[in-house]
């Protein structure tokens, strides 16, 4: 009997196919931040300020985020660190 050729060894494709999936998974769940223009953001901005999740402070032109802390001068990064802290908050509430 002659020996198998390596090129058609497919033993390994189960692998490589297992890793592409989770790859893709992690994409589907991961948040979309290349949406988020201006108007999204100030929109997104003035519904946490009157959710009191967002506290303007003027005198410093920054924008706090209450439940995390943390200060940003921009809308458009508050909004993406928003979205991005409140995915990782329902993650963590998916796993427990």
């Amino acid at each position: 009997m002659p020996d198998p050729d390596p090129h058609d060894d497919t033993s390994s494709d189960h692998e490589q196919f297992e890793k592409e999936q989770l790859a893709q998974d992690r994409d589907a769940a991961s948040v979309g931040t290349a949406d988020v223009d201006d108007t999204t953001a100030e929109n997104l901005v003035s519904e946490l300020i009157d959710a009191d999740i967002v506290t303007p402070v003027p005198e410093d032109h920054v924008l706090v985020h209450e439940p995390s802390g943390a200060a940003f001068d921009s809308s458009t990064q508050l909004a993406i660190f928003h979205r991005g802290w409140t995915a990782g908050r329902d993650a963590d509430a998916e796993e427990e």
